[in-house]
């Protein structure tokens, strides 16, 4: 865990700040969209496992503990000609236990693509909790809106079919600045800074801001001209490093997610 004091922040987000840290150095998890297996150590650290990897199958093995409709849309996505812009299912798993941990309410998602994360948390919400759940594309929603009645949890799920920005500057321009628990970044990756400071100021003290994708395949270690994505990603790569505002923790689960603790 961190040595620096966390003024403000609730004992449980200390708690699971130095759980992600045991997490991190024992290389739990990994392989959202890495085809090849590999697994290398360097400086002490594990880097990502690929998706098809025996060490991942044992790792999925031994510590998912899925729904059973989570399990369903999660097939009937694996399924679809994008199956691979699902979030990883361990990574779905680690964001809704950090949810459960502070006891999140309202939780905001950038990009929901069949709803499985947005299933995931929907499950661990108390019963007046709420998911906003932003994307521009119904059709993929479609897909997973039937589980989420089925699971009866589809009350809990707001969904919003405009661009993501807008629906951030409607909440705080509604007055709820400060009053989500939980943010997951999951979108156009251009945009990515922008998401993230308006979530920023949506989250109160004490909540996480989760922010997928952050390897984009290893293209943020040189990212080239003509990649916006790789350059957008990198640059907030550097700046959370930098930002005082929150703790942090980036972690090789899935294509690579950070988490940043709003101090």
């Amino acid at each position: 865990g961190s040595e620096m004091p966390l003024p403000s922040v609730p004992k449980e987000v200390a708690v699971g700040t130095a759980m992600l840290g045991v997490a991190f150095a024992a290389g739990v998890l990994a392989g959202k969209r890495r085809p090849q297996a590999t697994y290398t150590r360097r400086e002490g650290c594990a880097f990502p496992i690929g998706r098809n990897s025996p060490l991942r199958r044992y790792i999925l093995d031994h510590s998912l503990r899925e729904h059973p409709i989570l399990k369903k849309l999660r097939l009937l996505t694996a399924d679809h000609p994008h199956g691979r812009m699902m979030v990883s299912c361990e990574e779905a798993q680690l964001m809704a236990n950090l949810a459960k941990l502070i006891k999140a309410k309202k939780v905001i998602e950038i990009g929901v693509f069949t709803g499985y994360n947005a299933l995931s948390m929907a499950l661990l919400l108390p019963d007046d909790g709420r998911v906003i759940a932003c994307d521009i594309n119904e059709d993929y929603a479609k897909i997973g809106r039937p589980l989420w009645k089925e699971a009866g949890v589809e009350h809990k799920i707001d969904l919003r079919i405009k661009p993501a920005i807008q629906t951030l500057d409607e909440l705080l321009a509604n007055g709820e600045a400060e009053t989500f628990d939980f943010a997951f970044i999951d979108a156009d990756k251009e945009s990515y800074n922008e998401y993230y400071e308006k979530c920023f100021h949506l989250i109160k003290k004490g909540g996480i801001i989760a922010i997928d994708n952050v390897f984009w395949n290893g293209k943020v270690l040189k990212p080239r001209k003509d990649d916006l994505a790789a350059q957008s990603i990198h640059r907030l790569n550097e700046k959370l490093l930098r930002d005082a505002r929150v703790n942090i923790s980036m972690l090789p689960v899935g294509d690579g997610v950070t988490l940043a603790f709003k101090l």
